[in-house]
């Protein structure tokens, strides 16, 4: 970006941890939304933008650029049931009642697993009656 006649400002990479390494975090996050737009756009796909950018901040919510596999969300939570979600269901959830592990529930993908609304945005108001 130090080259003369390169504006900083509207050069753009796909390399997410290039991103990371020169950029920092916030930049990865950037590029892992643009790229899954991209990516979308040109299978003819539309995806409301907040649904990317959870998935971006779910990615680097950590300081780390974290894929979104088995052992890439084994490093986000210790949430039973955000493991579960993803692969091995019966062996994580076995894992659990056997070694008597409990979830507080508090994540999204736990949210919606257990059908009750999150505590955030909206979700987090109790209205009471008087």
């Amino acid at each position: 970006m130090g080259v003369e006649g390169i504006d900083g400002r509207k050069t753009m990479s796909n390399h997410v941890m290039e991103m990371l390494q020169i950029l920092g975090i916030e930049a990865a996050r950037s590029c892992i939304i643009n790229e899954i737009a991209a990516t979308m756009a040109s299978h003819g796909m539309s995806i409301d933008i907040r649904h990317m950018m959870l998935l971006g901040d779910v990615m680097t919510f950590r300081g780390e650029v974290l894929g979104i596999t088995r052992f890439g969300i084994q490093k986000m939570d210790k949430s039973i049931l955000m493991l579960a979600s993803f692969e091995k269901t019966g062996d994580h959830l076995f894992n659990a009642s056997v070694n008597g592990r409990d979830d507080r529930i508090e994540g999204v993908t736990e949210c919606i697993i257990m059908g009750i609304p999150m505590q955030l945005g909206t979700g987090i108001l109790k209205v009471m009656q008087r």
